[in-house]
């Protein structure tokens, strides 16, 4: 049978809250789940402000819209990225950025951010990828300095944390994903968080047809919005799956772990850092190889295919799609996806399963 990489770990809990929000979720209940979702993320992150989305994508294009990003505008970003991340910049009529990443947690790199500013930015992303952390204080300094907004794409980083503050809760606005694949999921879905109660008022007009909540005329929009709300069952899915986060995240921790220490004696083989003062939620443990190896992301693939294990690339540098200019200048981006591959993490794998993919990447790197 053939190992995935991730799928979700759903139980009684979420079916049965599911079954309620299909049965009852009607009429003056109808967004009874979702307001209780949000009310729980919100209390979770520490934040004052949530809006459950249909997507993590729909929740980062209202938050760059509610910041008034436009034609003109310029968003700075990691190159190595989800399309997620870059399309509603394009979609809002802006230019993204690609910057580098560092070589070490395969986040976005603030020098490249400090020399691409100009007049014409208006906000960086920090993509906290696979779980791991951007220099948050570092960016902060930066956009602060250049007076322009500071975002957390947090899709990846659910229990992500930096002493005391959890991923997400360190910028103007963050975005979630709970898609089918995250540490806790709605199926497909998203949250927008932020402590700004403007951005919070802008994005709920917005994602409500351009409704204002305090609009009392039936069917009347106060402007052209979107229609980016998640539905109640899948909210009262995320609902449950919030109750069992602390198990879930220990869970991923876990699994991370026992890759790390089955990998322990290989050096020139690394993966996803914890930095001191922070916790990685390890969403997806990931594995880059040393260039000394010789193994790049082909062989990879094909070792992994054979002994029937799901293989996820690492993220191509958005650079190098077609719809965007190239950049060789963002070396590690470009370099990285080269010689590394995702593991299977979700969190049902058994002790068994790890040490088979360990013993398979151990013997790779012993035979070349």
């Amino acid at each position: 049978m053939k190992i995935p990489y991730t799928k979700p770990s759903i139980t009684k809990l979420e079916v049965e809250y599911a079954c309620d929000a299909a049965a009852t979720g009607w009429g003056d209940k109808c967004y009874e789940y979702i307001h209780k979702f949000e009310k729980a993320f919100a209390r979770y992150l520490g934040v004052k402000h949530c809006i459950a989305t249909s997507s993590c994508t729909g929740a980062m294009h209202m938050g760059l819209h509610a910041l008034g990003i436009g034609p003109g505008d310029e968003v700075i970003l990691a190159d190595t990225n989800w399309i997620a991340t870059a399309s509603p910049i394009v979609h809002l009529g802006a230019k993204p950025v690609f910057v580098d990443i560092l070589s070490n947690t395969w986040c976005i790199d603030p020098e490249k951010v400090k020399a691409s500013i100009n007049s014409r930015t208006k906000a960086v992303i920090a993509t906290h990828l696979y779980g791991n952390l951007c220099e948050i204080e570092q960016l902060k300094q930066i956009c602060s300095d250049a007076n322009i907004n500071l975002i957390e794409d947090a899709a990846e980083a659910i229990g992500s944390s930096i002493g005391t503050k959890k991923a997400g809760t360190m910028s103007e606005f963050s975005t979630f994903s709970f898609h089918g694949s995250k540490t806790i999921t709605t199926g497909e879905g998203g949250i927008l968080a932020t402590n700004n109660s403007e951005i919070y008022d802008k994005a709920f007009t917005l994602s409500n047809h351009g409704r204002s909540k305090n609009q009392n005329k039936q069917f009347w929009p106060d402007e052209v919005g979107y229609k980016f709300k998640m539905s109640n069952v899948q909210a009262a899915i995320g609902l449950a799956q919030l109750k069992r986060i602390e198990t879930l995240v220990l869970r991923k921790r876990a699994i991370l772990e026992q890759y790390k220490y089955n990998l322990k004696d290989l050096t020139a083989v690394f993966m996803n850092p914890e930095l001191s003062g922070t916790i990685n939620g390890a969403w997806m443990p990931t594995a880059v190889f040393d260039k000394s190896l010789g193994i790049d992301q082909k062989r990879l693939l094909q070792v992994f295919t054979e002994q029937k294990i799901d293989a996820r690339v690492f993220f191509w540098p958005l650079s190098s799609l077609p719809m965007f200019k190239e950049n060789l200048l963002n070396r590690n981006s470009y370099d990285i996806p080269t010689r590394s591959i995702n593991l299977p993490s979700f969190h049902d794998i058994r002790d068994d399963q790890i040490n088979q993919i360990s013993e398979i990447i151990i013997k790779l790197v012993a035979n070349g």
